[in-house]
């Protein structure tokens, strides 16, 4: 079984065949500029208190962080659209570990700036068996901490190979969340964060599924 990491690689490699060298120097660069504005350290971390939400589903139904919190730890896991391939790897590995992640009495849910008619298109094609919530105008994605503005000519280049985020997240401030996974206890704290202004690195399913284990662990534990 290859891991996520690898996945990502061999992703990276495809998208390498089809987008020119001027493209790459974009993708690259923006990067490169978000991780200098700092923004990681805007992100909340372990202990402190997860913002509570309550969204609308792919059906139109309102979910929220209570609800599922009251069943269990949640992963909250932040994703910037259908449209991106490296979004599209990490939520179909993330299937892979759902039952386990299940087993430890935990839920999955995934946020996206995306409107409702967007995420079918996610949920639909890799047949997803946990929330996938919308998140229009990156309300909650912005307390978290993970909300930048993409730059124009990053703009350029999604008109270019025809990416209208305007349409797709249904406003137009071309604002996005860096991908992020957070692991929420059920009294609302952050036990784990992984955050990466780099969308190409994301956390290994594993890890996360490790995370969980420990805490329900250590819940036996104490006395």
């Amino acid at each position: 079984m290859t891991t996520l990491a690898e996945q990502l690689t061999a992703n990276t490699t495809e998208r390498r065949k089809v987008l020119s060298d001027d493209d790459w120097d974009v993708i690259d660069g923006s990067i490169r500029d978000l991780k200098a504005t700092g923004i990681q350290s805007a992100v909340l971390g372990v202990g402190d208190p997860a913002p509570a939400f309550a969204l609308p589903n792919a059906l139109g139904h309102t979910v929220s962080s209570a609800e599922l919190l009251a069943r269990g730890p949640l992963v909250v896991k932040f994703y910037r659209g259908a449209w991106c391939s490296y979004c599209n790897v990490e939520v179909r590995a993330l299937m892979g570990v759902l039952d386990e992640i299940r087993s430890l009495g935990a839920d999955l849910a995934a946020i996206t700036p995306e409107l409702p008619d967007q995420m079918t298109t996610m949920q639909e094609k890799h047949d997803l068996k946990f929330e996938v919530l919308s998140d229009v105008g990156n309300a909650v994605a912005r307390q978290y901490g993970l909300v930048w503005t993409l730059p124009e000519r990053v703009r350029g280049f999604y008109a270019k190979i025809g990416l209208d985020l305007e349409r797709s997240n249904g406003d137009a401030s071309w604002e996005l969340p860096i991908p992020g996974n957070f692991v929420v206890a059920p009294d609302g704290t952050i036990l784990d964060v992984f955050a990466e202004p780099d969308y190409r690195l994301r956390q290994e399913p594993a890890d996360v599924v490790a995370v969980l284990r420990r805490y329900v662990e250590g819940r036996r534990h104490t006395p």
